[in-house]
């Protein structure tokens, strides 16, 4: 069923076929055809836009029109069919969308640590504010009032043990996620933030899964709309709980 809803429009005059913008979507909505980029089938495409930060041409956009509606089984039922083929060919298993993939972790300690005695005690939540949600923050909150920033994927505090000690402490914290909440939305909000509230740094912590690297994408693309330069720190979270990467970005 057609509904007006966001997805991706590819400029095909800007389109050099390099490829970059297929890894960055967890969907697989994007192949290379015939030298050029193109969506395989509107169902397909979540309309996110994880990959506009990857083309180098500024060929990709999100646009609001008539689509098929997003079909996330579809989606699952294409990725994993993709990826029995890949596994044909190059002998590995598919395992389906590393985003939705349904794993359970089971906690390795050594035999010291598992008869070591466990203190119940309580620690203090490093938390400063409320609300966290972006959607819910004001641009013009005054805890805003130069801040650092900690703009993190809502499943990020699940994932990493130590949250509060390690990321929270001293920040002012905004959770969302990329993949389900609006990024126009999302852009506007982080526009006015930087517009207003004269925000020191960013630090932005996501998940290792690919539908989460549209955060970082939106938070520099709110910047450049302000007109601010603010520096900008990324981390990235394993399904594991470990760091996998720190990194500066450029806005």
């Amino acid at each position: 069923m057609k509904v007006k809803r966001k997805i991706i429009y590819i400029d095909e005059e800007k389109c050099d076929g390099c490829g970059q913008c297929v890894p960055s979507c967890a969907e697989g909505a994007i192949e290379i055809v015939d030298g050029k980029a193109r969506l395989v089938a509107e169902k397909y495409c979540d309309g996110l836009g994880a990959c506009l930060g990857e083309c180098p041409n500024d060929a990709l956009k999100v646009i609001e029109r008539e689509a098929d509606e997003f079909d996330e089984e579809a989606v699952e039922e294409y990725i994993i069919k993709k990826e029995v083929s890949q596994g044909q060919e190059e002998g590995t298993m598919a395992c389906g969308c590393p985003s939705t993939l349904i794993q359970s972790f089971t906690p390795q300690k050594s035999c010291q640590e598992a008869n070591e005695p466990v203190f119940h005690g309580s620690t203090e939540s490093a938390l400063s504010h409320w609300p966290v949600q972006i959607r819910l923050v004001p641009p013009t909150a005054s805890f805003l009032n130069g801040a650092d920033l900690l703009v993190a994927a809502d499943c990020t505090p699940f994932a990493y043990p130590n949250f509060h000690k390690d990321f929270i402490h001293g920040k002012v914290v905004l959770v969302g996620c990329p993949k389900f909440d609006d990024q126009q939305e999302y852009i506007d909000k982080f526009t006015d933030i930087f517009r207003k509230a004269g925000v020191k740094s960013v630090k932005v912590v996501v998940m290792e899964v690919p539908c989460c690297q549209g955060l970082p994408t939106i938070i520099k693309k709110g910047m450049e709309l302000a007109g601010r330069e603010i520096p900008i720190e990324q981390v990235v979270i394993s399904t594991r709980g470990e760091i996998l990467k720190k990194e500066r970005l450029v806005a």
